[in-house]
C-alpha cells in the first residue's frame, strides 16, 4: 500500500512540473492556416491502411493539395454574390408580398364583410301590357324585365364574352393576360383602346362601386370579383351582367336595350342586332344606334369578327350580318301607349302599395283602337292642323263599364308628355249640354216638350246660336239635335244652375263647376277622360261609371297582387230618363251637327261641342258597346280658325269608332227605341214616377202624357277605395 502510494504521488509531481501540454501547428507546417491540408487521408481513417504517397512521398504531396484548394477559393466567392443575389429578391418579393396584402387587406376592409355581402336586388321593373298581353311600355329605373340566360339565343350572351372578355370562362375574376394585352394595345394606340377590367369585375364594379377612375376602386373591385367567381357560377355571374349593364337611353339590361333599340325581346333580337348590343356597353352615349348609327355599326362589325374568331358564330351567319347590319326600329307614330303607361304609373301605387319585384300590370287598353285611335288624330293633325291653326288633340275610348281601350294624350309623346286626355281642362262648350237636358227631363220634360228658340237675355248676357239664327218654337230633340243655345240656356234657368252641376257631377264630373247662368253652354273646365265616362252612363243604361285602365297586377312568376273587382258608382239616372237622353242625342247622329260621323247600321248617339272663339272643339258619341270623344285645340288657348265640334272632331271620331266597331254585332242603344221619332210623335213608354213641378206636369201632358224620370235615389255601396283614390289623384279631389 504505501509503495503504491509512493509511486502515485511521485506521478503526480511530475505532472505538476511539466505543466499542461498545447497541440502546435507552428513548427511542422507553413504559417497561412489557407496553406495547410487538414482533409483526412484514407489511412487516417478507421480502419483504413497506409495512405498512397505518406510513407515515401507524403512530402511531396503536400504542396499539391495547398495549391488546388488556393485556387478553387474565388469559385466559392462568386458561389457566394449569386447567393446572395437570390436571396436578396426573393427577401424582396416577400416583402413586396407583404405590402400588396397590407395594400389588400386595406381595401377589403373599407367593403362591407365578405360574409355578409350580397349582390344588390336590382330596381323593380314594371311591365305594363295591353290587354291582350302585348308589351305597352316599361317604366321603373331599369326600363326592362329580369331575363333568364336560358330565354336568350346562345349568340347574344356569346356576343359579350367575344368583345368584352374571351377568356372569361378560363380566369377566376381577373385576367393578367388580358390586362397586359390591354396595356400593349393601349400603349400601342393599334385598333380602339382597351381596358383591362373582365365581365366579372365590370360587374362587380355595377352592383357595388362607383364609376371613379381610382386605384383604390380598383383593387376592391379585383377583390369583389373573386368573391363574385367564388360565389357563383360562370352562368349566373353572366346572366347578373347581362341584366344590370347599362345600354343608355335609360336601359339597363338586354331586354330594355332590345325593346329601346329594336322594339322586340331580347329573346327575338337577331345575330346582326345581337353584336350591336354587344359592341354598345362600351360607350353608349356614343355609339347608340339611334344617335350614331354609322358607329355602332362599325362596333358590331368588330363584335361579329371575334364571334367568329373564337367560334362563337359560322363565317356564313356572320357575312349574311354584315350584309344586313342591324338598325333601330322607327317610332310607331306618336309613342301614344307612353300616355297609358304615365296615367298606370299615377295611380298603380294606390292599388299595390309599394312594389318590391318586377310586376306585370294588365290594362284594359286594347291595342288595335289606341293605334288606329292615334294615327286618326296625327293624321288629321298632320293634313289639316295648319290650315284651322290647331296643334293639339286628345282621344278616349272607353267601354261603357268604365274601362279604357284607348288613351291618346296628345299629338306626339316624344314632343310633350303632357297628358291631355287625363289633365287638361278646357271648356267643353256645347258637348255639356246633355247635363242640362237630363236635369230638365228629370223634372218633367219629354223629347218633345217644346221650347222656344229666340233672342235671351239674362242680366246683361245675351247668348246666341252658332248660326245667329233663331227657329222659334222647337222640340228638345230637334233642339239638343242642332245645338241650339237660346233653348239651353232657357232650360238652365228653368231648372237651375245648381241642378244642372249637381247632374253632371252625379254623372261622374269631378272638377269644380260654376253654377251661374252660362253653365248651360258649358263654359266651366273638365277633362276629356271626365266627360267620356260621365257619358258612358248614357251608354250603359243609368250606371254611374268611374274610368279604370288596371285590371290587374302580378308578379313575374304569376303571383296575382290586385284583380279589380266590380266597381261604381251606382245608378245614376232612372231607365226611363236614359232612353229620352239616348233618342235625342240619336238624333244628333241622324240629322244633326255629327250626323257626318255616322256609321251604317249601327245606333249612335252623342254630342258635338265648341268653345267661344273656336278655342276648343269637341264630340263625345256613342254605341251600346263604346264611348270615344275627341278634343282639338292649342295648349296656349289660341283660337283656331273654326274648328267645331262637327267637322274635324267628328272625322277622327268617325275613323276610330269604324275600326273599333268592325266586326261587332250592333247593339240598340239603351231604351232609346221608347222614345224614338215616329211620325213626328214620340213612341213613349210608362215608368212609374211623379212630375216635381208644375211647369213639369204640363210639358208631360202636352209632350205625350209621360211622367217624368226622377232623379235616382242615393245607392249604397259605391266606389271602391282604390276608385277613391283614382278619383283624388287624377282630378284633384279632396
Amino acid at each position: 500500500m504505501s509503495g503504491g502510494e509512493g509511486e502515485l504521488g511521485r506521478m503526480a509531481k511530475g505532472r505538476e512540473r511539466k505543466g499542461r501540454v498545447e497541440p502546435r501547428f507552428e513548427a511542422d507546417g507553413p504559417a497561412d492556416p489557407a496553406a495547410l491540408d487538414l482533409r483526412l487521408s484514407r489511412g487516417d481513417r478507421a480502419g483504413g491502411g497506409v495512405a498512397k504517397g505518406t510513407s515515401k512521398g507524403g512530402a511531396k504531396a503536400a504542396p499539391k493539395r495547398a495549391s488546388r484548394a488556393a485556387a478553387q477559393a474565388p469559385r466559392r466567392r462568386r458561389r457566394s454574390f449569386l447567393g446572395t443575389l437570390v436571396y436578396g429578391t426573393m427577401i424582396l418579393g416577400l416583402w413586396g408580398l407583404v405590402a400588396v396584402a397590407g395594400i389588400v387587406a386595406y381595401h377589403a376592409s373599407q367593403l362591407p364583410p365578405i360574409d355578409q355581402l350580397a349582390v344588390p336586388k336590382r330596381p323593380p321593373n314594371i311591365a305594363i301590357l295591353a290587354a291582350d298581353g302585348s308589351l305597352l311600355a316599361n317604366r321603373g329605373e331599369t326600363g326592362g324585365r329580369t331575363v333568364s340566360i336560358r330565354e336568350l339565343p346562345p349568340y347574344l350572351p356569346r356576343a359579350f364574352v367575344a368583345i368584352e372578355d374571351r377568356r372569361f370562362y378560363g380566369h377566376l375574376g381577373i385576367d393578367p393576360i388580358g390586362i397586359a394585352r390591354a396595356i400593349g394595345q393601349n400603349l400601342t394606340r393599334r385598333g380602339v383602346a382597351q381596358g383591362g377590367s373582365t365581365l366579372t369585375q365590370q360587374l362587380a364594379k355595377n352592383l357595388f362601386l362607383t364609376q371613379e377612375r381610382t386605384a383604390s376602386r380598383k383593387i376592391q373591385e379585383a377583390i369583389l370579383a373573386l368573391w363574385l367567381e367564388h360565389k357563383y357560377t360562370k352562368d349566373e355571374i353572366l346572366e347578373l351582367y347581362l341584366n344590370r349593364v347599362y345600354f343608355g337611353a335609360g336601359a339597363y339590361g338586354v331586354e330594355a336595350a332590345a325593346q329601346r333599340y329594336f322594339a322586340k325581346p331580347a329573346k327575338d333580337v337577331t345575330l346582326a342586332e345581337a353584336a350591336m348590343l354587344g359592341g354598345l356597353v362600351q360607350a353608349p352615349s356614343r355609339l347608340a344606334p339611334n344617335r350614331n348609327l354609322a358607329a355602332a355599326q362599325a362596333r358590331a362589325a368588330q363584335v361579329l369578327a371575334a364571334m367568329q374568331e373564337l367560334g362563337f358564330a359560322k363565317p356564313a351567319e356572320v357575312q349574311a350580318a354584315l350584309a344586313q347590319p342591324a338598325k333601330p326600329a322607327r317610332a310607331k307614330g306618336g309613342g301614344s301607349a307612353n300616355y297609358v303607361a304615365d296615367l298606370v304609373m299615377d295611380v298603380l301605387d294606390d292599388y299595390v302599395g309599394k312594389i318590391e319585384t318586377d310586376v306585370a300590370v294588365q290594362t284594359t287598353v286594347d291595342p288595335a283602337i289606341q293605334a288606329v285611335a292615334e294615327r286618326a288624330l296625327v293624321d288629321e293633325l298632320n293634313q289639316k292642323g295648319g290650315r284651322y291653326n290647331v296643334g293639339q288633340g286628345a282621344v278616349v275610348s272607353m267601354r261603357p263599364d268604365g274601362a279604357i281601350r284607348a288613351l291618346i294624350g296628345g299629338r306626339d309623346y316624344a314632343q310633350s308628355q303632357f297628358n291631355r286626355a287625363t289633365t287638361a281642362k278646357r271648356q267643353p262648350g256645347s258637348a255639356f249640354k246633355p247635363f242640362v237636358y237630363l236635369a230638365a227631363v228629370e223634372r218633367g220634360l219629354t223629347p218633345d216638350t217644346v221650347r222656344e228658340d229666340a233672342p235671351i237675355a239674362i242680366k246683361g248676357w245675351n247668348p246666341e246660336n252658332y248660326s245667329r239664327n233663331y227657329s222659334g218654337p222647337v222640340t228638345l230633340r230637334d233642339a239638343l239635335a242642332h245645338s241650339l243655345n237660346t233653348v239651353a240656356v232657357r232650360l238652365g234657368q228653368e231648372v237651375g244652375p245648381k241642378a244642372v252641376v249637381q247632374t253632371a257631377q252625379r254623372l261622374g264630373i269631378t272638377s269644380p263647376l260654376q253654377a251661374n247662368a252660362s253653365i248651360a253652354l258649358g263654359t266651366s273646365e273638365v277633362t276629356p277622360l271626365e266627360l267620356v265616362g260621365a257619358y258612358a252612363a248614357f251608354a250603359n243604361g243609368g250606371m254611374g261609371v268611374i274610368p279604370y285602365v288596371i285590371a290587374s297586377v302580378k308578379t313575374v312568376d304569376g303571383r296575382s297582387i290586385y284583380k279589380r273587382a266590380p266597381s261604381g258608382l251606382g245608378r245614376v239616372i232612372d231607365p226611363n230618363a236614359v232612353g229620352m237622353m239616348n233618342a235625342m242625342m240619336h238624333e244628333v247622329f241622324v240629322s244633326g251637327t255629327a250626323k257626318k260621323g255616322d256609321i251604317p247600321g249601327w245606333d249612335l248617339a252623342g254630342k258635338t261641342g265648341t268653345s267661344q272663339d273656336f278655342r276648343d272643339a269637341w264630340v263625345v258619341g256613342f254605341s251600346g258597346t263604346l264611348v270615344t270623344g275627341v278634343w282639338l285645340g292649342n295648349d296656349d288657348g289660341e283660337p283656331t280658325k273654326k274648328v267645331s265640334g262637327g267637322n274635324l272632331p267628328v272625322e277622327i271620331w268617325n275613323r276610330v269608332m269604324t275600326a273599333a266597331l268592325r266586326g261587332d254585332k250592333p247593339v240598340p242603344l239603351p231604351g232609346a227605341a221608347r222614345w224614338r221619332r215616329s211620325s213626328g210623335t214620340a213612341v213613349a213608354a210608362a215608368g212609374p214616377a211623379e212630375p216635381q213641378t208644375l211647369g213639369g206636369l204640363i210639358d208631360t201632358l202636352v209632350g205625350g202624357g209621360q211622367p217624368p224620370a226622377r232623379p235616382p235615389a242615393p245607392q249604397r255601396g259605391g266606389p271602391s277605395r282604390e276608385d277613391k283614390n283614382f278619383l283624388e289623384r287624377l282630378f284633384g279631389l279632396d
